[in-house]
């Protein structure tokens, strides 16, 4: 007797484009909110800047990753992964049998309506990947029992990461901490002894240093000039003095 069919039933056919059974997009927004989109544009743009002298990182953020060849439904949208070891190409979707690995770290950024498949299906998901970290990151601070969440693979599962005595999360994979930092996301590069910027802003902070120095050079002229007057107008007393008293001794 043939099984009814249902929504959930899977049909497995050729199609006659990739693209059709493997879609880039789930319908989904990409952020819960303008401010979480802020912060996750930030993300990836600074891990890209941090990155940007190895040629076998990829970043991406809100990709279609799927992760069983034949079956579309088995699939997730991080909203952050680094991948090492791979072209840094882009990409439509990200599939692990084509790629020959999955991720090294993925991070969510979780909302009211994300937080408890964050801790739950998800997370089940990227431990089964073997994906070595996985972060969370609750930007308003509601949701999640600590607006910084870090886990490392062990044994197949995932344990939790404990913040250090500066209250960083080390990701392992990528030998950063990720920090909470004037109540928004921060990262810190230990080896560099550094806080990660994107490419805007080490760009508006070495414009501004050049600003300063050219402002402390024009100062520094301008005060060799006042002293350079200075001493002009000196001699020129000196010179008038002198004179003077020429004539006085000339009329004794």
């Amino acid at each position: 007797m043939a099984r009814p069919y249902s929504k959930d039933t899977f049909i497995p056919y050729v199609p006659t484009d990739d693209v059709d059974l493997y879609p880039s997009e789930d319908g989904k927004p990409m952020a819960a909110s303008d401010y979480h989109l802020r912060l996750l544009i930030w993300t990836l743009q600074a891990l890209e800047t941090h990155f940007a002298q190895n040629p076998e990182v990829y970043i991406s953020g809100d990709l279609m990753m799927y992760y069983s060849e034949g079956d579309p439904r088995k699939s997730i949208s991080p909203d952050v992964l680094v991948c090492f070891g791979i072209n840094p190409k882009l990409r439509l979707t990200y599939k692990t049998w084509e790629e020959g690995k999955a991720p090294d770290f993925v991070m969510e950024f979780s909302s009211k309506s994300t937080y408890d498949k964050d801790l739950g299906e998800k997370k089940d998901v990227y431990a089964s990947l073997g994906i070595q970290n996985y972060f969370l990151y609750d930007a308003e601070g509601l949701y999640l029992p600590s607006p910084m969440m870090g886990f490392t693979l062990v044994d197949g599962e995932y344990v939790a990461i404990s913040a250090d005595e500066r209250g960083g999360f080390r990701a392992s994979v990528l030998d950063l901490d990720f920090h909470i930092r004037d109540g928004e996301i921060a990262i810190y590069d230990p080896v560099a002894g550094e806080w990660l910027q994107t490419r805007a802003e080490r760009t508006e902070i070495a414009e501004a240093h050049a600003e300063q120095e050219t402002i402390a050079r024009e100062n520094a002229e301008t005060r060799a000039e006042q002293e350079a007057t200075r001493a002009e107008n000196a001699e020129a007393e000196v010179a008038q003095l002198r004179e003077e008293i020429a004539r006085l001794k000339a009329r004794s």
